[in-house]
């Protein structure tokens, strides 16, 4: 049986990486959550930009509920897509930018959301609308820097850095005040999931 979560801080709790299996078909996606999920990696976000991913999406929710682990929809942009994302059975949604019509649709749908933010003016929005977990993308773009600047002013806001990451590089986005990364395109190298692995446990 699934385990769902309540909320996004339920989602991360004592987990450090997500991967994103973006462009894949359903039986590689499956078979590429079901590795990460083999090497400690339980968060998996399969987008849901086309049909396609949508049939990925179905797929990997019907695997992880065999091992009990949580599976989200990415790069959602409206509330129909938030609507089919609920009735796939997936646990949370993941948006690439802050539109509050999409918090209310991912609250009205039961679903845990986190949607991306660059800016302070976002942060703040978000934090308004009662947001305490958030995307920061792209996060190579920013830089570890920009997670260090902005516990300052929102301490109360845990970041999951998202965009460009790699195993070469998540480390520095952890110690900058990243509570999480998210590794998308780079899982087309191969070696990326083991490298992955070993930072499950880091503290």
């Amino acid at each position: 049986m699934e385990r769902r979560v309540s909320s996004v801080a339920e989602l991360f709790e004592g987990r450090r990486i997500m991967v994103i299996l973006r462009g894949f078909s359903p039986g590689r996606t499956v078979e590429l959550a079901e590795r990460a999920w083999g090497l400690g990696i339980e968060v998996v976000e399969v987008p849901v930009q086309s049909e396609d991913g949508f049939a990925a999406l179905s797929a990997v929710v019907k695997a992880g509920r065999r091992s009990g682990l949580p599976v989200g929809a990415g790069t959602v942009i409206t509330p129909g897509q938030m609507q089919r994302v609920a009735e796939s059975g997936a646990t949370f949604a993941v948006s690439p930018g802050l539109d509050l019509a999409l918090v209310a649709s991912a609250r009205e749908c039961g679903l845990a959301y986190l949607p991306g933010v660059g800016t302070a003016t976002e942060i703040q929005a978000a934090t308004v609308a009662g947001l305490t977990h958030l995307k920061a993308f792209p996060a190579s773009v920013l830089g570890p820097g920009w997670f260090r600047a902005m516990r300052g002013p929102f301490p109360q806001v845990t970041f999951v850095a998202t965009g460009g990451i790699d195993a070469g590089n998540a480390a520095a986005f952890l110690d900058a005040g990243a509570a999480a990364v998210a590794i998308g395109s780079a899982l087309e190298d191969e070696e990326q999931l083991p490298l992955l692995a070993r930072i499950v446990g880091r503290k």
